[in-house]
């Protein structure tokens, strides 16, 4: 039987998606930071689910949990690197500790799992691994600039890394939602705590204390982890999966401007080449 291990379990889409691949019948690995904030959901599911303390800032953690996973049910089939937080701040505005935090969990936490469960997939010769992104990989919100930065680096790093390990029968997917009604904008949602007024009217409005979002998001969390599940299950894994109307109305208007930017600036951008290695002017 398949295994998922899944982190940010407490919360959000990583709780429902626990919820959704036991209702499935697979094996599971649940984690958060807090082991008794998933105890209902390992309760429910005795014989096929496993409680794991995992903050994915913690090496020894994710060995722990890793090894919990092949003692129990013979190793991890399914990644999904799920856990992290929000951050707000205007760039110049943000404290650096805050923002290395804020890298440690978004990205170098996600590198440190998937380093982990590799070993044992690259030995069984196939595995998945799926990876949490956002919509902020396709525009930078004000305000937004530190979170977006941690998924281009994730996005980076997959895109990469599914090349690497496709060739051993391993697949990776990046998942990309919108806005959902989960805790991401509010109660986990963190921001820097100085703030300068020459960006009130830029990152201010997106500061917690003037986002009147949380509780509003288009998107259902149940129906986010239904879909994963079916992706992920599904006969060919897409590499970037977009979650939520939102998601993709924004992500088409963003890739025709950089479409129309392209087309509009190519002669520029051709102009940079030697000119023995130009593109033939036929073919411009």
């Amino acid at each position: 039987m398949t295994t998922w291990m899944i982190t940010g379990c407490s919360s959000g889409i990583g709780r429902h998606l626990a919820q959704a691949v036991l209702q499935a019948g697979f094996n599971a690995i649940v984690t958060a930071r807090d082991p008794q904030s998933i105890q209902d959901i390992v309760a429910a599911y005795p014989d096929t689910a496993v409680a794991a303390a995992l903050d994915v800032t913690n090496r020894a953690q994710i060995d722990a949990a890793v090894e919990l996973a092949h003692t129990r049910f013979g190793g991890v089939d399914v990644l999904i690197n799920n856990a992290g937080h929000g951050y707000r701040a205007a760039v110049e505005e943000a404290d650096e500790q805050e923002v290395e935090a804020l890298f440690n969990s978004n990205f170098f936490g996600a590198v440190s799992v998937i380093k982990a469960v590799l070993p044992g997939m690259r030995a069984r010769r196939a595995g998945t691994i799926v990876n949490v992104s956002s919509i902020a990989v396709w525009l930078g919100m004000p305000g937004s600039g530190y979170y977006s930065a941690t998924k281009f680096a994730l996005e980076g790093l997959s895109d990469a890394l599914r090349k690497e390990v496709e060739p051993l029968g391993i697949k990776v997917m990046v998942v990309e939602p919108g806005a959902f009604r989960t805790d991401f904008a509010g109660r986990s949602l963190q921001q820097a705590k100085a703030s300068i007024r020459d960006y009130a009217s830029t990152a201010g409005p997106r500061r917690k204390e003037n986002d009147r979002t949380d509780g509003t998001q288009p998107g259902d969390p149940v129906r986010a982890a239904a879909a994963i599940v079916k992706a992920v299950t599904g006969e060919h894994l897409p590499f970037r999966l977009l979650l939520g109307t939102d998601a993709v109305q924004t992500v088409k208007a963003e890739l025709e401007a950089r479409l129309q930017e392209i087309e509009d600036l190519k002669q520029l951008s051709r102009s940079t080449d030697f000119p023995d290695e130009r593109t033939p002017p036929s073919e411009q």
